[in-house]
């Protein structure tokens, strides 16, 4: 997914402020979905979400504004209820970071941990 790195992005040190990188993994993610199933509304018709239950992020490099970034997605793991995915942000030909989420399938209703049906797992495989 590429993107642009905004001005309101960056923080006083003029780099993108750190909190912003878990929301471009977050659009990121949303693209997954809409690669996999149209999107991500098609999974919650079906009566799933997914809630992030941890998130990783590694700085391996400062992104500033106006850079041309490139936030790739990766399936780490595929589990009953979890899902694993990685997020690479590059600006250029450098790494810049990357984030890791664990998110846990819930049922809509119950808003409990629920297996989701194994053709959306398999998506995922």
């Amino acid at each position: 997914m590429p993107l642009r790195v905004r001005y309101h992005e960056c923080d006083p040190q003029a780099v993108v402020f750190n909190a912003h990188y878990l929301a471009y993994a977050d659009m990121a993610c949303a693209e997954v979905f809409r690669e996999l199933f149209g999107s991500y509304q098609a999974v919650l018709d079906r009566g799933f979400d997914m809630v992030v239950a941890e998130s990783n992020v590694r700085y391996l490099a400062p992104c500033r504004y106006d850079d041309e970034l490139l936030v790739s997605a990766y399936v780490e793991r595929v589990g009953t209820t979890s899902l694993v995915l990685r997020f690479e942000v590059q600006n250029g030909e450098l790494p810049a970071t990357e984030v890791v989420n664990r998110y846990v399938w819930i049922d809509q209703a119950t808003k409990r941990p629920a297996a989701p049906p194994e053709d959306i797992r398999a998506a995922f495989r």
